[in-house]
Order: structure tokens, then sequence, then C-alpha cells
């Protein structure tokens, strides 16, 4: 009884999560410290890292993001090409996404159950068979480029170029970026580099990205339409709010726990992108597909430069962590907090003031004079 009505339930809890914890220990936590002592030493790939290897300090990082070099220049180039895909992918898998959603959840819809399947099938594919498919439909001769072919269009040999969509737009316009070329920008490029835009060949993988993803997160908006209670829908439609304005006003504002993670998922999944660009060419053509996992890996495997592959890896891992941050600051949620009782006190003192003029408006208002319901 000294011991307390919770006896040994401490002990035997610690018992019961050990194994979890030694595993997660041993196979995530240990590996990541060991990737962190790679990044900042000079191993060479034989042998423990730990026993054949000199501590090197931020030498690593330092060729990458500082030092002008080809080192500098790739990370810059992987780093331009991947903000281009997540700038495109993002948004458009989630819009998709919340739009089949919002179609497959309609009551008068038939054959519900046959359209949740057919979206959501290109997601459990193989991503290696989809790619493939992919490479043939784009090809100067395929199927893609036969069908805009009958509407009068030549279309481009997709995977060999590299072309930015911007410059080919601003070129259009008879924009010259000589003058942009010359001046140097962040990681070894210039800015006429950095508005290039997502190249042709990337537009491929974009198309591709929202192809096999917007089904998976279809699904994560579906099961939260479903917690979405009809009444709620209806009282906004009594109170004469029509369906776009109940969609935008009411059912949104609600998924918006649902929103952050499909654009966490959306943003971490973007910036892993590997697979594909193993696939389509190793990082060609003129580097344009190249990204920072995919040179993360060729610059280990490939160049057996490990100290600077695992650099590359932890500084896309910030990069994740940070745009994750940042992204959650802006879908926070304003009613909470300081900030949002600051907001509430501000509210709060506007309808005090707006109450008291009302007062004083109505007190010294003339007041009419009895009606005795007799005509002059």
């Amino acid at each position: 009884m000294s011991r307390g009505i919770r006896g040994n339930e401490a002990r035997y809890g610690w018992a019961f999560v050990a194994p979890a914890i030694l595993i997660i220990g041993v196979f995530l936590v240990l590996p990541i410290l060991l990737a962190l002592w790679v990044s900042l030493a000079n191993w060479n790939g034989l042998g423990s890292p730990l026993g054949n290897s000199t501590f090197v300090g931020g030498e690593n990082y330092s060729k990458v993001l500082l030092d002008s070099g080809l080192a500098q220049r790739d990370f810059g180039t992987s780093i331009r090409n991947n903000f281009y895909y997540v700038l495109a992918v993002v948004p458009l898998q989630t819009a998709l996404a919340l739009f089949l959603a919002v179609q497959v959840n309609r009551r008068m819809l038939r054959g519900r159950g046959f359209f949740r399947t057919a979206f959501y099938f290109p997601s459990v594919t193989s991503s290696i068979a989809i790619t493939t498919i992919f490479i043939f439909l784009f090809t100067s001769s395929g199927a893609v480029n036969q069908v805009i072919g009958w509407l009068g269009v030549n279309g481009p040999n997709w995977f060999a170029d590299p072309r930015g969509v911007l410059h080919i737009i601003l070129g259009a316009l008879g924009v010259d970026g000589s003058g942009a070329a010359a001046t140097d920008a962040p990681l070894g490029l210039n800015w006429w580099d950095w508005v290039a835009g997502p190249s042709v060949a990337m537009c491929v993988l974009i198309i591709l990205a929202v192809f096999t993803t917007s089904g998976t997160f279809m699904l994560l908006f579906l099961a939260a339409l479903q917690n979405v209670g009809e009444e709620i829908t209806e009282a906004a439609m009594v109170d004469g709010a029509g369906p776009f304005r109940t969609f935008f006003s009411v059912t949104l504002p609600m998924l918006k726990p649902t929103l952050f993670t499909v654009l966490t998922l959306g943003l971490i999944g973007t910036w892993q992108v590997f697979d594909q660009i193993y696939l389509t060419g190793r990082g060609a053509p003129a580097k344009t597909l190249l990204t920072p996992a995919f040179l993360a890996y060729d610059t280990s495997f490939s160049d057996l430069n490990w100290g600077q592959g695992a650099a590359i890896s932890f500084i896309l891992f910030g990069i994740i962590v940070l745009l994750t941050l940042f992204q959650r600051w802006v879908l926070r949620d304003r009613d909470l907090g300081r900030s949002g009782e600051r907001r509430a006190a501000r509210v709060s003192e506007r309808l005090r003031r707006d109450a008291a003029a009302a007062a004083v408006a109505a007190h010294a208002a003339p007041v009419p004079p009895p009606d005795d319901g007799r005509r002059r």
C-alpha cells in the first residue's frame, strides 16, 4: 500500500514498450546518427564509418552550399528542378483529389464504388510500371504526339527536351535573358537559370505524379467529407447559402485538418521523388530532371563521395522540415493561442463601441409623438 494504488504499473508499462523502443532505436535512430557522422566525415565507404573516417566538420556541406564548382551547381540545379516540381504537383494533386472526393461523395451518383476504385487504382499500381508506360506514351512517335498531331500540333520529343517552359513562353514574348544570365545567383546558377521553369521533360513527370497520387488523397478527403454532418449543410442552405458558398464557407473550413495532412504528405513525397528520375535517364536531359534525392544517391553510390551524399540528404531533410513548419503556420487555427485571444479581444472591443454608439444615437434621436389613431 505504501507504493500507492498504481503499484508496479510504470515498471510493467516500460517492459511492454521496451521492444518497440529498442527496434526504433536500433533501426531508425542509430542509422540517422551514423549518417549524420558520415556527413561530417570523409568516409571512403570501406568498413565501419566510425573506425575508417576522420572528422572534417562542415566541409561536405560547404562544398554543396558555398564553394563554387560542379557540386554546388548540380545541387542548385536539383533544387531548382524540384522546386518547380513541388510548385506544380502539390496544388494540382490536392485540388484534383478534393474535386474527385466531392464528386464520388454525391448520393445521386450511380456506380460510386466503381469510380472510387477507378480513381484509386493508379495509386496502388507499381510506380515503375506506370513510369515505363509514360515513357512509351511520351516518346516522339508515341500516342500523345499522335493525338495532338490530329489537332495540327507537332509534339516535342518530351523526355529529350531540356527547355524550360517559362523560357519558351518568355522567348515567344520576345524576352531575352542574356542580361540575367551574366548575373550570379545562389547555388552556382544565374537568375535566367532560376526562372527557367520546369523543363518539357519535367512536365511529363508532373502529369505522372498528379495521375498516381490524387487517388490516395481522394480517399482522405472522402473520409473527411463523410464526417461532415448533413445538418450543417442543410443549415447553411436554410440561411440562404448556395452550393459554392456552402462548400467554401462551411465544408472546406471543416476539412482543414485533412487539408493539412494532404499538403504535408504531398510536400514530403514531392521532395523525395527518386524512382521516376532513375528510370527516365538519371537526370537527363541536361540535368533538368535532377532532384536532391537522386543527387544524394548518385553522389554516394556512383561517385563514392559518401560524406557529400549524406550532407545533401540532411540538407533535404532540413528543407522539408522548414517548409512543413511554414505550411503549418499558414494553416494554423487563428482562433487559438495568444493571437486568437488578441483577435477576440479586438472584436469584443469593437462590438462594445458599436453598442455604445448605438445606445447614444438611440438616446439622442427625437421621440415621435404617440399615435392616438385619430385621422387628421
